[in-house]
């Protein structure tokens, strides 16, 4: 019987062998709930290993909270200025006579006026330059131009007297690279966009946030030792 045996466990051996080289072809499909149609594999949203929060007082701490704060109240409008913009642009450029873009450029401006007005009249100073900011971050352009560009159409979100309210620059541009309020104000928005307390919106600025963290934990650790 052992001699049997060792006979026949090469020619068993290589039928498996033979069998899975035969089968490596096949391939296993996934059906994601929601949709008909058989995937090889899941796409997955890219996280960002994020470095851990230290400060160096306790009033660091409170001026970090604070800007979150407001970072995170203002955010949804800017997310929606930018929204509003490609909308307002995509549909201005389908219109021929200038009559009908100033019909809809008026009827978009009584839209947005009669849901987000008196929201946006309660942003403090500081909230609306923040959110002068991020307008800039998520269109690529300033307030100001976005005013002299669209005019009309752009007031449809912006409104006609919220800017000199606040008495900021509506030139302001998001600069996380040269201003650190900046670079903590997308430092929020990375923690926030994470932990899903904000939807993530892809910025119309280019800049590298790694990059960023690096810079301004570098220049931190200079100041101190200077």
């Amino acid at each position: 019987y052992l001699s049997y045996l060792f006979i026949i466990i090469p020619f068993v051996v290589f039928a498996q062998i033979e069998e899975i080289a035969q089968d490596s072809t096949q391939v296993e499909y996934m059906i994601i709930e929601g949709d008909s149609i058989p995937v090889t594999a899941i796409d997955l949203d890219e996280v960002m290993l994020l470095h851990r929060l230290k400060f160096d007082s306790k009033e660091d701490r409170r001026r970090y909270l604070i800007l979150r704060r407001k970072t995170i109240k203002v955010y949804p409008y800017a997310k929606l200025a930018a929204e509003r913009l490609e909308a307002l642009t995509e549909r201005l450029n389908a219109l021929e006579s200038k009559r009908e873009k100033k019909k809809y450029a008026k009827m978009i401006q009584k839209y947005i006026e009669g849901e987000f007005s008196d929201e946006l009249k309660k942003l403090t100073r500081t909230e609306g330059q923040i959110l002068i900011k991020l307008i800039h971050r998520q269109t690529g352009k300033t307030t100001f131009d976005l005013i002299k560009e669209l005019r009309n159409g752009w007031r449809a979100f912006w409104f006609n007297n919220t800017a000199s309210l606040f008495n900021i620059s509506l030139k302001r541009e998001f600069d996380p690279e040269n201003v650190k309020e900046d670079y903590l104000i997308e430092d929020i928005l990375q923690r926030n966009f994470q932990n899903g307390t904000l939807k993530k919106q892809k910025s119309a600025l280019t800049f590298d946030f790694y990059e960023l963290t690096n810079k301004w934990l570098h220049d931190d650790t200079e100041a101190k030792k200077s």
